[in-house]
């Protein structure tokens, strides 16, 4: 996938520049952080995409994680196909909501009631007002690397000390906004105890990425996620988990069911989902124990609402994908491509002297160019821009296409074989051979 002076892609991004702010409709899609001209989709099926010009590559976005089957699995057309000759909006409830909600349900038993949305921002802007109205208290933590959408009080990097909360990372976002938001450094157990200990009678909830997809992939550390847990339930916090990522995409029950087989009793009192739930529809959710939930409008004070909330079109999506991922075997088998995949990547990089190293969780993975898995934003930001910008070139150039930045996981699905797998590892070799 080269460009050339006939290349579609170099003259769609001119006339998108011209109407649509630098071209994309979301920032990431732009190419700022690696350089180059976007590559603009036309059609994609299974585990490829094909651009502009017509040449296919190996996806490994899959639309940023919902594509969990791969694009086009005949199910979802066909559910897709059904409910969109039944009508394409409502305003009203339907039948669909009602199932989505409880297939939902049955998967994650740390949920007793869940609402439907259209995004995952709006879901976990939700979630924290939804903390706000049912503890009363103002004062929110998020930890520096983990996203949670572009509401304004989650906008913001971390103060100059634990007595000071977060500064604005946008502009349009007024320090007032995010006087109330603590950001601390994720898997530091040091911080989170001071945090707690100073503001803990004052926070309404904690709310964290229990696998942080957006700094790569780093993981929450067992010992950390339990602290979190103790700690919010002495104080009185909600514990949100942003599963908005990692939600049907890393296991069945996402990464809270793994927790809760290692933690005794573990569970968070709000979870934010979306992407896989919406089957790559726009469809988002939060959800958690009864007594929470019920808070909301119209039982309660706390306001949420959505037009497009639990589209009947986007719920027939979800509930098909939904319903084709809880099949048995589904998850060990997408488990051992996705690893077969990174072990592939470490072995090669091994042989060839890069310093790499890499993580899965079920279909879901990242890697760096260091020698040993960073455990925060501080460590991640170790990396090599510029040799990652080398790497995502030569990949792309031989016809593999992973996230587009140094700071997004990538992900695998259903659809890619081993033939898939091998084919990008020989790419990978390639481009471990140019960066060595």
């Amino acid at each position: 996938m080269t460009n050339s002076v006939n290349d579609r892609n170099d003259a769609l991004m001119e006339r998108a520049r011209r109407v649509i702010p630098g071209g994309v409709n979301s920032p990431v899609r732009a190419f700022r952080a690696v350089g180059g001209t976007p590559r603009f989709i036309q059609r994609a099926q299974g585990a490829y995409l094909w651009d502009a010009n017509d040449q296919r590559c190996i996806d490994y976005i899959g639309s940023w994680g919902p594509m969990i089957l791969g694009h086009g699995h005949p199910a979802v057309l066909e559910a897709v196909r059904r409910a969109a000759q039944d009508g394409l909006s409502f305003g009203a409830p339907t039948e669909r909501e009602v199932e989505l909600a409880e297939e939902i349900l049955s998967l994650m038993p740390s949920m007793d009631m869940v609402r439907l949305v259209s995004s995952g921002t709006e879901a976990g802007m939700s979630a924290i007002r939804l903390a706000r109205g049912a503890t009363g208290r103002s004062k929110i933590i998020k930890f520096e690397g983990c996203y949670h959408g572009h509401a304004d009080a989650l906008l913001v990097k971390a103060g100059s000390g634990l007595a000071t909360f977060g500064n604005p990372t946008s502009a349009g976002v007024p320090p007032e906004v995010v006087q109330h938001t603590l950001v601390l450094e994720y898997n530091n157990l040091t911080q989170l105890e001071e945090a707690f200990a100073l503001h803990g009678r004052e926070l309404a909830c904690l709310i964290i990425e229990p696998i942080a997809g957006n700094m790569n992939f780093v993981r929450a550390s067992l010992d950390f996620v339990r602290r979190c847990r103790e700690l919010c339930t002495q104080y009185g916090a909600l514990l949100i988990y942003d599963e908005v990522m990692t939600g049907f995409r890393t296991a069945l029950g996402g990464v809270q069911s793994l927790h809760a087989k290692a933690i005794a009793g573990f569970a968070p009192d709000i979870t934010v989902m979306g992407k896989v739930i919406g089957g790559g529809m726009p469809l988002a959710a939060f959800g958690g124990k009864r007594d929470v939930m019920e808070q909301l409008a119209p039982l309660g004070p706390v306001y949420q609402a959505g037009t497009l909330s639990g589209n009947p079109v986007a719920t027939a999506c979800g509930l098909a994908t939904l319903r084709e991922i809880r099949k048995p075997g589904f998850f060990e088998a997408l488990s051992a491509r996705t690893r077969a995949l990174v072990d592939g990547l470490q072995t090669a990089a091994q042989e060839l002297g890069v310093p790499f190293c890499a993580d899965s969780e079920g279909g879901l993975f990242g890697f760096f160019l260091l020698p040993r898995l960073p455990q925060n934003y501080r460590e991640v930001m170790q990396s090599d821009a510029a040799r990652f910008n080398r790497f995502f070139h030569s990949l792309l150039s031989r016809g593999v296409y992973v996230a587009p930045a140094l700071y997004e996981a990538s992900f695998v699905s259903a659809a890619h074989s081993e033939d898939d797998i091998a084919a990008t590892l020989q790419a990978a070799r390639a481009a471990f051979r140019e960066l060595a």
